[in-house]
């Protein structure tokens, strides 16, 4: 199994639009491969876009609050792992 590195945690979910708002605890940036996983979620996935404040960015770090397109349904304390290598 890969090894993960927890980088933040799900605050918010858009249904509408399916996205994810995650308050980081870590740097991630567009590219890479994260894994979702809380009481009911369990799913990897690609970032393929990242928005703070409405707009795109390429990366974002710690303490940021960032909205992700995600593949599955997330729930609010759900963690955001970085698969690593």
């Amino acid at each position: 199994m890969p090894e993960e590195k927890e980088v933040g945690k799900i605050t918010h979910y858009f249904g509408h639009i399916g996205v994810g708002i995650v308050e980081l605890t870590d740097d991630l940036k567009v590219g890479d491969i994260i894994h979702i996983k809380g009481h009911s979620s369990d799913f990897t996935q690609n970032v393929d876009s990242i928005q703070i404040e409405h707009k795109n960015v390429s990366e974002a770090k710690k303490g940021d609050v960032i909205g992700i397109k995600v593949i599955e349904k997330v729930h609010p304390k759900d963690i955001v792992y970085k698969v690593l290598g």
